[in-house]
Order: structure tokens, then sequence, then C-alpha cells
């Protein structure tokens, strides 16, 4: 772990103000400008997902054809196993001072660390997209009640450009300016959903059922499993993105406090989840949820759903680029974070034109749901198998080696990848993408052969990670360099001294730029 905490006074008058834009990429984060603190983790947390975006995924088990009642049970599960998977993943950021993929070196190897940065990469394009397609179409719907505005692809494509731009600008300025969106997002938008209740509460029907023939898999279980599968993707999201933010809390929190932080942030975000539920039945078989809701909303709320649908579409999309774009200039060094947040951005604008110009936007989003939790969730677990048996040490320089342009080092395993981690990944990850069921665009072959049809890709995708790498690391256990001062916990070690770290000649100039200065004499 690092080294001991500068807190208090001196500390909080280090903290960069929200108008300077922040110069850390992937390097580790000084102990001294560590000034976060676990509620802040929970506010950015409840913050990110307390908008539209999730709203739109508490709709899902309504559409798919539940009652009220099953509707809201399936957000509960989904919510409350996504939140107990994700728990472990805000412990690494204080103990590396860098974000999860690069913390997932440790165990994946630091070159094999890439692939966190994929699964970052394809949850930052998910959510932003959806975080700006959704709050887009709020303001569109709004206006052409409240204005009599056309609505037209152009008309949408010009409020897309406006949000994704907003959002970009907020992610160019970094952590401190996204943490005071997420203050402003935490308060306003709760408030404003909670006033959902008196603005729906002559249409709501509390015993909203409309009948097994509306199960949208033909029966009860697969549709209520597929439910709460797509809310959880929401919770396992973020498996990717919180050493984003915990890397500026102090490495010597307490562990508790920082499992707490996120399993209450998550239990949080039902207030935009279960919004989404109850604002479902209301518009249930309309072709477009949002522009319906805002139809049949008082006038007074319909325009207050424009405020939340700006302020979510701003908190969502900068929560996802913000990680997307530290990453991406690690991947690719010629990048900064800036510039890399950039192109993130702009790639992502292309990709949400296309899907929601030329492609159905709820399918489009259920397969990008179903993506990600079938390729995060056994990361996540390999990750938490290993921080376990590592008994959570970490050596912050070792996990930068390869991002300074130089080789060796406690993590460099096989030529900077950990076979171990990757071999219990791959199959787990393709098992459950064959027993996946996201219609219409993710439909594994294996889909009906177990279960009566119950998707039931996240439990094998899950054990099976779990089972291959705790097996492998008795197989082939790893050297006893990969682990603290009091050693492994319950697996064996092998013999072996980790390779001396040098400079890689091949590196990129960028690369070897990173590398920490020798002191001068």
């Amino acid at each position: 772990m690092s080294g001991p905490v500068v807190a208090g006074t001196a500390a909080e008058a280090r903290r960069p103000r929200v108008t300077e834009i922040e110069q850390h990429g992937i390097d580790t984060i000084p102990a001294a400008e560590r000034t976060s603190r676990p509620f802040d983790l929970f506010r950015i947390q409840f913050g990110g997902a307390n908008t539209f975006a999730t709203v739109i995924l508490g709709t899902f088990p309504v559409l798919l054809g539940l009652s009220l009642g099953q509707a809201v049970a399936a957000t509960l599960v989904g919510v409350v196993v996504g939140a107990l998977i994700l728990m472990p993943m805000g412990l690494f950021g204080p103990r590396t001072g860098t974000n999860n993929a690069v913390s997932s070196g440790a165990h994946f190897g630091v070159r094999g660390r890439v692939l966190g940065s994929f699964l970052s990469l394809l949850t930052a394009i998910a959510f932003y997209s959806i975080s700006v397609w959704v709050s887009g179409d709020a303001i569109v719907g709004a206006a052409t009640r409240l204005f009599g505005t056309e609505d037209s692809d152009l008309f949408r494509g010009i409020i897309y450009a406006v949000l994704g731009a907003l959002v970009i600008v907020v992610v160019v300025y970094g952590y401190q300016f996204m943490l005071l969106v997420n203050k402003v997002v935490v308060l306003a938008n709760t408030v404003l959903m909670l006033l959902g209740i008196v603005a729906y509460a002559s249409l709501f029907d509390f015993g909203y059922d409309p009948g097994p023939e509306a199960y949208a898999l033909g029966s009860f279980w697969p549709t209520f499993i597929l439910s709460a599968l797509i809310v959880m993707g929401n919770p396992v999201s973020f498996g990717a993105f919180l050493g984003d933010w915990s890397r500026y809390i102090p490495a010597g929190t307490p562990t508790p406090k920082l499992l707490g932080a996120t399993f209450l942030g998550q239990l949080a975000t039902l207030v935009p989840f279960l919004f989404g539920v109850g604002t479902a039945t209301l518009v249930a078989g309309e072709a477009d949820y949002v522009v319906a809701l805002i139809q049949a909303s008082p006038l007074w709320y319909a325009v207050l759903l424009i405020v939340v649908a700006f302020l979510g579409g701003m908190s969502t999309g900068v929560t996802s680029l913000y990680g997307t774009g530290l990453d991406f200039s690690s991947v690719f060094p010629r990048l900064s974070r800036v510039q890399a947040s950039l192109f993130i951005g702009a790639l992502a604008f292309v990709f949400i034109l296309v899907g929601r110009l030329a492609f159905d936007l709820l399918g489009s989003v259920n397969a990008f749901i179903g993506a990600i939790v079938i390729c995060t969730t056994p990361w996540m677990i390999i990750m938490t198998i290993g921080y376990v048996v590592r008994r959570g040490y970490y050596s912050p320089e070792d996990v930068q080696v390869f991002n300074q342009g130089r080789t060796g080092g406690r993590y460099w395993f096989s030529e900077g990848v950990n076979w171990r981690g990757m071999a219990a990944w791959i199959p787990s990850a393709i098992a459950g993408l064959l027993f996946a069921n996201y219609p219409p665009l993710i439909e594994g072959p294996f889909r009906n052969a177990v279960a009566g049809g119950i998707d039931v890709s996240l439990p094998v995708s899950l054990g099976l990670a779990a089972v291959i790498y705790l097996a492998l690391l008795f197989a082939f256990p790893e050297p006893r360099h990969a682990f603290g001062p009091e050693g492994p916990r319950w697996v064996p070690v092998s013999d072996g001294e980790a390779a001396p770290v040098v400079d890689d000649p091949r590196a990129s100039v960028h690369r070897a730029g990173r590398r920490p200065q020798e002191p001068v004499a």
C-alpha cells in the first residue's frame, strides 16, 4: 500500500478548484491530493445514476410484461444483487491510487489489464449514449408540447449534440467539476422525481397487471429474470469506473466505509428505478416512453422533466465518459486525458446518431446491458478473489510499469500477462454469451437448453470464473513476490524473484515520458 496519508485542514487546502482542469491521467494520485471521502464515492454513484438513463432501465420490467408488483420485485433483486457484486470494486483505487483497469494489472498482468480498458470502453459508450438519447428525447418531447416545436431527426440531432458537447466540457475539467455536478444532481433530481408522486397521483394504478399473456418471454420466470438482469446492469456498469473516483480517497480509509459507500450508493438508485417502474405503467403500450410520459404529465411537471432530463444527461454522461477518457489515454499514450475524452466523446456521438436513427433504441440498450453484465461480472469476480487472496496488498509503483514504458516488477508475470486471470475470464464470458437471452440482438444457442428458458448466463459466467480462477491458483500458484509482506491468504505460492524493473527501449516516447524522474543530486 501507499505511505502515510496527509489529512485534515492541510489536505483540504490543496483540493483543486472546480475551474482547474485536472492534470492527472492514470498516474498514481499523491497522498496529499487524496482529499475525497467515502461520502463522495456514495454521492458520485448516486448522482451518476439518479438520471433518466436509470429511469429507462426501470421501465424495462413493465415493458417486458410484468405487473407493478412483479416489476418492483425484479428491480429490488437486480439492484441488491448488483450492488453486492459491485461492492469490492471500490477498494482498489485507495490502495493503488489509480483506476480499476490499471489496478487489474495485479491480477491480469500489467499488459493484460487492457481487458479492463475494453470493458470500461464498452460501458462508457453504452451509458453515455443512453443518457444523451433519453435526455435529448425528453427535451424534444417537452419542446413539442410546450412550444409546438416540430419533432424531427434534425431537431433531435441538434439536442443530442448540445447535450453531448456539454458533457465533454465537464469531462475535460475533470474530477472536481464532475463532483460538483453530482452534488447538484443528487439533491435536485431526487426532489424532482419525488414530486412525481404528486404529479401522477390521480393517474396511478397500484393494481396494474397486463396479465400472463403480456410476458415478453412467454412465461413469468424467464421474463422476471431477464428484467432483474437488465436492472442489474446498472450497478455492474460501475465496476470498471469506481477506481476513477475512489483513487482520490486516502489509502488508509477503513474497508467497511468503502464497502458501505458503494452498497448504499446503489440502493439509493432505487429512486430513479422505481420512478421508471411506476411511470412506465402510465404509458404502457406507447412506442416512445419519454415523449408519451411528457404528454401525460401535468404541464407544470412537464417543465420540471426538462430539468430532470438535462441534469441527468449531464451526470450519467460525465461519469461514464470521464473514466474511459482517463483509461484510453493509458492504452494509447499519444493521447492526453483531455484528447482521449474528446476522441471517445466523438465516437460515442456517432454511435448515438446511428443507434437512435437507424436501430431500435430499446433493443440496442438491451443488447449493450447484456454484454456489460456477461463480460464485466466475471472480471469483477476475478478481481475480488484476487483482492482476498492478496490480503488487499498492492504495489502502486508496480501496477504502473507498463504505462511508463518499462518492464518487470511484481506484476509482470509472463511478458506482462497473468494467464491465470485471462484463462478464467475468456471461457466464462464466452459461456455466458452462449446461455444469454437478451432479445433480439443477443440470443445464445443454449438459452433454452436448461431451466425452462430462464436466463442463466449470470450464474454460469460468474460461477465458472470463480471456479476456474481458484483452480488455477491452486494448480499453478502465483509467485511469492506478487503478494505482500504477510503472504497469501488460503492459496499456495511458488518460488521465484520478481523481474527487475527496467526501461523498455521499444516503448513510445509518450510512455517513456511518464517514467519517474530521478532525483537531482
